[in-house]
């Protein structure tokens, strides 16, 4: 059985439109975790070691105050389209559509008031929490009236996420979260530790800005090839990485697959990420620099948390050759991503 609680978590502030934020919790007898009304940000998940004690597994704050100041998208869904797009700008239906630049030349995780830094309207289910929002036809550059759901249900160790849309206009659509996660308990010092392996053939190389250069690489005898489980710290080391930030491309099935591990072998803490997109970022943290003070006070530096964002293909819209992004009025997007927590 999973309970559900809900409660007041704080009050934005005016110039952010106001509002009350509510923080919703879920509770199995493996996995706790809390979400807010505010960016359906998962600001806390707690889950058992090997020892029998949980520890919050994800990067955020103590406070509604943290996440309504700048931070790095900590625990948030992210939309209306997750990762870049390449100067901000598509082209769609004869139409050119100029988005907001936030990220170097581009736009990152739907512009300056994306998805993450908004109001969602909650809704109580007997398992989790549903959570709608209507985006406005032209919000952040993009075309159509969207109406979105994102719904958590938590069954014994398993927390499934499922986005729901339906657009008025065409409109590129690529939603997920964007939890950090470090499976030693947030706060420690780094994710070196931990064993990592996807399920992907294959990766997209990126240009400086993080932008696909439209390649879709062979992982074979690449640092990239993470087919089987690697100890990140040494890997990174042995392919003089500096850290990953690359989508690894799923192979191409609407159906529910297995398609990424984490491990951390000294608590034995393990999450498995399951999902119905053709995509997932691998992020290692690269430009956490110790200056955000989080839970606890701690501080978040670089390489101390990582994250398994499931999604669509980075620029896909400006990329005819990958999975398509865009959404038809009359159609629904449709996918589930399950993390799944265990001891291994």
């Amino acid at each position: 059985m999973t309970e559900v609680k809900r409660e007041v978590f704080g009050q934005m502030p005016p110039e952010q439109g106001g509002g009350v934020v509510e923080k919703f919790t879920l509770k199995s007898d493996s996995v706790k975790v809390e979400i807010l009304s505010l960016g359906c940000i998962i600001a806390a998940l707690e889950t058992k070691g090997r020892d029998g004690q949980f520890s919050d597994v994800v990067l955020g704050f103590d406070t509604l105050e943290g996440y309504t100041r700048k931070h790095p998208f900590f625990g948030a869904v992210v939309g209306r389209v997750a990762n870049r797009i390449a100067k901000g700008k598509f082209t769609m239906e004869g139409k050119e559509y100029q988005l907001f630049i936030n990220n170097g030349p581009n736009s990152l995780h739907g512009g300056a008031r994306g998805f993450d830094k908004v109001l969602w309207s909650p809704q109580v289910l007997p398992n989790g929490v549903c959570f709608f929002r209507l985006s406005p036809d032209g919000e952040e550059g993009y075309p159509g009236d969207l109406k979105v759901w994102v719904t958590y249900t938590l069954s014994g160790g398993e927390l499934a996420i499922n986005y729901r849309a339906q657009t008025s206009k065409t409109t590129p659509i690529s939603l997920t979260n964007h939890a950090y996660f470090n499976l030693a308990g947030q706060g420690s010092r780094d994710i070196y530790d931990h064993e990592i392996s996807i399920e992907a053939d294959s990766y997209l190389p990126v240009d400086d800005t993080k932008i696909p250069t439209g390649e879709v690489a062979a992982v074979q005898g690449t640092g990239f090839d993470l087919r089987q489980p690697v100890e990140l710290g040494k890997h990174l080391q042995k392919f003089c990485l500096d850290g990953f930030d690359h989508n690894f491309c799923l192979q191409e099935a609407r159906a529910r697959r297995l398609v990424a591990r984490a491990r951390h072998p000294p608590t034995g803490r393990a999450m498995e990420v399951h999902t119905t997109q053709p995509g997932i970022q691998f992020y290692t943290g690269n430009n956490l620099d110790g200056s955000l003070k989080g839970k606890g006070a701690v501080v978040y530096p670089k390489h101390s948390a990582f994250c398994l964002e499931t999604q669509s293909w980075p620029d896909a819209v400006n990329k005819p050759h990958f999975p398509n992004t865009l959404l038809h009025p009359g159609e629904e997007y449709n996918h589930t991503t399950w993390l799944v927590f265990n001891t291994a």
